[in-house]
């Protein structure tokens, strides 16, 4: 479906727009929303806040055609990922045209769809829509996916609820119906200090570290081993230690230590039994001869994020729509995560489609091709067909 021009034009000049509000996930985003309400309130839209408790974010979430129909949602986050200005050719926050491509921080990942979904609504109130459109429009998912949860746990009351909900993460446009999910968890060895030499008065906790990181190195091992799903990039659950901390001077035994650990989870991997070996391991392995010498001695696990690998509801119709809708013929499955297990959780059938390489986010001089606003169009337009038939 050839898309005009004008609104290629148009889908360029919001991204734009949206990429010169620099919503790195620490900071706000409610300028971005105060310009997507004002833009959709120009077009007859209302746009509904799920803001946090101190006001500085936002989710938002609107609705174009019949209100009493359960519709399709189309969701995206508006944070990104830090930009080291140093690192970048030029402005992460001013989008530049180069060569059919669209440079700039959040440009695939994901403004380019949230760019398309706005660009594309005077074409969704146009027509005479059966089956509505929702605009979610989230926060802070370049953080564990926080954001949005507030927002799916207002679906069904304040706000109507979907039937079915398509996430634009960037895909390249192919229909992505299962994903890992990544669980965080941060561990805190509480030792005793002592003088390096005298230290069998001390608790060394980097040393009870090395010991749970190996038990954990041995559980890494077993999923490696598990059998291999090749849809999937390893085709296995990956399990890694991504930081640590710990001691304070070379002749002090160290009292205390802090590691993290990250578990890449594939649908059905039951991250609960491996928390509890863990935690068996500490008590029954280690904490016993910690304590012998320190009563004080401590360890704590604790889960600090988890977002649910995601495996598309076989009974819903929105996988065999979005392949419709994006001209495919198969589904994919991809290692990150995404919003849609958190939506598939609530209740809501989820699919993954959206423009951009996923290869280009979180990278210096981030970028999205041409094309790819131009597929992405030709999508949502096929939605409205659908939508209106």
């Amino acid at each position: 479906m050839p898309i005009p021009d004008t609104q290629t034009r148009s889908a360029i000049d919001l991204l734009a727009r949206l990429v010169a509000f620099d919503t790195t996930s620490h900071k706000s985003n409610r300028a971005l929303q105060s310009f997507v309400e004002a833009y959709l309130a120009e077009r007859g839209v209302t746009s509904h806040l799920v803001p946090t408790e101190d006001g500085e974010k936002a989710s938002l979430f609107a609705t174009i055609g019949p209100e009493d129909v359960p519709g399709i949602g189309l969701s995206g986050h508006t944070d990104v990922v830090p930009a080291d200005p140093a690192a970048w050719t030029g402005d992460p926050f001013t989008v530049r045209e180069e060569d059919g491509r669209l440079y700039g921080r959040g440009t695939a990942d994901m403004k380019g769809f949230l760019a398309c979904v706005l660009a594309i609504v005077p074409e969704f109130k146009r027509r005479k829509l059966k089956v509505p459109v929702h605009i979610l429009f989230s926060y802070d998912e370049e953080v564990g996916c926080t954001g949005v949860r507030p927002m799916i746990a207002e679906l069904g009351g304040r706000l109507a609820k979907p039937r079915a909900v398509i996430v634009g993460e960037p895909t390249s446009m192919a229909v992505v119906d299962a994903h890992k999910g990544p669980v965080r968890w941060s561990v805190e060895i509480t030792g005793r200090a002592a003088h390096s030499s005298m230290a069998h008065l001390g608790v060394n906790a980097i040393s009870v570290a090395a010991r749970l990181i190996g038990k954990l190195g041995e559980i890494e091992a077993e999923l490696a081993a598990l059998p291999p799903d090749p849809r999937f990039t390893p085709p296995y659950p990956t399990l890694q230690v991504t930081e640590i901390d710990g001691g304070i001077a070379t002749n002090i035994v160290p009292a205390a230590c802090r590691f993290v650990f990250d578990i890449r989870a594939m649908p059905g991997l039951d991250v609960e039994a491996i928390e509890r070996r863990l935690v068996d391991f500490a008590n029954e392995a280690c904490l016993p001869a910690m304590q012998r010498i320190a009563p004080e001695a401590a360890i704590s696990i604790r889960r600090a994020n988890q977002v649910p690998p995601f495996a598309a509801d076989s009974s819903s119709d929105i996988v065999a729509l979005a392949l419709t809708l994006a001209g495919e013929n198969a589904t994919s499955a991809v290692s990150y995560a995404t919003e849609a297990g958190l939506f598939q959780g609530g209740g809501i059938p989820s699919v993954v489609c959206g423009p951009g390489d996923i290869a280009q986010a979180h990278t210096a001089d981030e970028w999205i091709a041409i094309s790819e606003i131009e597929r992405c169009l030709a999508f949502l337009h096929r939605l409205a067909d659908w939508a209106e038939a």
